[in-house]
């Protein structure tokens, strides 16, 4: 974020402005790298569970198969269809989360890569980690209500508890989202607002 000019200017110790800051958030750099792989790996933890749930469930229809065809017994009613649209969204997003915080796990955490690269994965693998448990919990009611059917207090009040897993993700998942967003909004601008002032001192 310097000017252009200081990029290879060198102070007392002989050291670019890129070499001062290095070594003067060499703590930061190693506690944002523990503190990275630290979370990557709680949220992949969690999202291996959920595809090996998941994954199950796809292949163990609720109300069994048919004996005559092999076909599940409540294929084609319309809360069987919602009860496999969610389980594969809930597979494949899940999935999708756990390739994206293995990726953070095998990052190299160089500086640049705390700009913008680590933060967007990080909020990608928490949007994909928040809709699969958000899809499963939606699998969850649909294998209710198959199963309960006549029984609608009992589904509906397993609905509501349903959700309490999705409002307790909700807050950390604001909370991180506004934290990555605003410090990579905020290099933007600020990344821009040199740009500009370069530009027009150019001219």
């Amino acid at each position: 974020l310097v000017p252009r000019w200081c990029h290879e200017a060198k102070d007392g110790n002989d050291k670019t402005a890129s070499e001062v800051f290095t070594d003067e958030h060499k703590e930061l750099l190693k506690r944002g790298q523990q503190w990275a792989k630290e979370t990557a790996g709680a949220f992949t933890l969690v999202g291996t569970l959920i595809i090996t749930i998941m994954f199950a469930a796809a292949f163990t229809a609720p109300g069994g198969n048919d004996d005559k065809h092999g076909t599940p017994v409540f294929l084609g009613e319309s809360t069987f269809t919602f009860f496999i649209v969610s389980d594969a969204i809930s597979l494949i997003t899940s999935s999708s989360s756990v390739l994206m915080f293995i990726g953070i796990l095998t990052s190299r955490y160089a500086e640049q890569d705390f700009i913008k690269w680590l933060p967007m994965k990080l909020l990608f693998g928490l949007v994909t980690l928040f809709l699969s448990v958000a899809s499963m919990m939606c699998t969850f009611c649909a294998a209710l209500a198959l199963m309960l059917k006549g029984y609608y207090r009992i589904v509906i009040a397993a609905m509501w508890l349903a959700l309490l897993p999705i409002l307790v993700f909700v807050p950390s998942l604001l909370r991180l989202t506004s934290e990555i967003s605003r410090s990579t909004v905020r290099f933007d601008k600020l990344a821009a607002k040199k740009k500009k002032n370069r530009d027009s001192g150019s001219m």
